[in-house]
C-alpha cells in the first residue's frame, strides 16, 4: 500500500513538472515571437518610385567619379520643408552588375538601358579616362535615345565628351573640366566649347554643363531651381549645409 502511494506521488510530480515545462516552453516561444517582430526605422526614409513625379536619371559606368553621382542625388532627393517628395532619382547602367567608381566604391544601378523608365532629366557624369565610355556604342546610343524624351540633359566634367560623341548638343554651348576644353573642341567642332578657366557652369537650351567634381552641385542646384523655385533651392542648400562649406574657416 505504501509502495502504491509512493508510486502515485512520483507520477503526480512528474506530470506537474511536464506541464510546467510545456508552459515555460510556450512562454519562451511567445517571447521569441515578440522579439522577431521589429520595426524597420529605415523604411519610412526610403523614397518610393512615383510615376507621377519627374524622374532624374543618373548615368553610371565603371570608373565614374562618385562625387558627380552623389551631388545630383543629394540635391534632387531632398524633400520639401514639409517632407513632400518632389522627384524620383534613379541610377542607370548598361547592366545590373555593381559599378565600381574611380574611388573604389560599388554602386548597384536601379535600371539598365533596356528597362529604364521615362526620364525628365539625364545627368551624364565623367571618369578620368573616358576612352572606354566614348567608344561604347551602347552608352552613346542610350544618350541619343533619352535625349528624345528628356526636357533636360546635364553633363559634368568629361561627361561633355559623351555629349559631343552623341551629337545631341551640336551648336550649343558646353563646358568641361579645367584643362579639357581645347581637346573637346578639336574632337567635336560642332560644340560651342566655353573657356573652362573662366566658366564653371553654362546653360544653353535644354543642355547645361559644369566643370564637374564638387561643381556638379552647381549644375544640380541650377536645374533644381528651374524645375521648382528659388525658395526650394535655398532650402536644399541649407539642408546640405552648403552655407557652412562656403563660409568655412580653419
Amino acid at each position: 500500500m505504501k509502495k502504491s502511494i509512493f508510486t502515485l506521488l512520483i507520477l503526480t510530480i512528474i506530470n506537474i513538472s511536464c506541464k510546467t515545462d510545456k508552459k515555460n516552453a510556450n512562454d519562451e516561444k511567445v517571447i521569441i515571437n515578440q522579439t522577431e517582430v521589429k520595426t524597420d526605422t529605415l523604411t519610412k526614409h526610403i523614397k518610393p518610385f512615383n510615376p507621377e513625379l519627374p524622374t532624374i536619371g543618373l548615368l553610371m559606368y565603371n570608373g565614374v567619379l562618385q562625387s558627380e553621382i552623389i551631388a545630383t542625388s543629394d540635391v534632387f532627393a531632398k524633400p520639401t520643408e514639409d517632407g513632400k517628395q518632389l522627384f524620383n532619382v534613379v541610377s542607370i547602367a548598361e547592366t545590373k552588375s555593381p559599378i565600381t567608381t574611380e574611388e573604389g566604391m560599388h554602386f548597384v544601378p536601379d535600371y539598365t538601358f533596356e528597362n529604364c523608365p521615362k526620364l525628365t532629366a539625364l545627368f551624364v557624369p565623367s571618369a578620368y579616362d573616358m576612352y572606354a565610355q566614348v567608344h561604347n556604342e551602347k552608352i552613346v546610343n542610350f544618350i541619343k535615345e533619352k535625349n528624345k524624351e528628356t526636357e533636360y540633359v546635364v553633363s559634368n566634367c568629361a561627361g561633355a565628351q559623351l555629349i559631343g560623341k552623341s551629337g545631341i548638343a551640336d551648336g550649343f554651348k558646353i563646358v568641361t573640366w579645367i584643362g579639357g576644353g581645347e581637346q573637346l573642341q578639336k574632337d567635336y567642332p560642332n560644340l560651342k566649347v566655353q573657356d573652362e578657366n573662366l566658366v564653371t557652369f553654362v546653360e544653353d537650351g535644354k543642355f547645361s554643363s559644369s566643370n564637374g567634381n564638387l561643381a556638379s552641385y552647381i549644375s544640380a542646384l541650377k536645374l533644381l531651381e528651374k524645375m521648382t523655385s528659388s525658395e526650394h533651392r535655398k532650402f536644399v542648400e541649407s539642408y546640405l549645409y552648403l552655407d557652412r562649406l562656403q563660409n568655412w574657416n580653419e
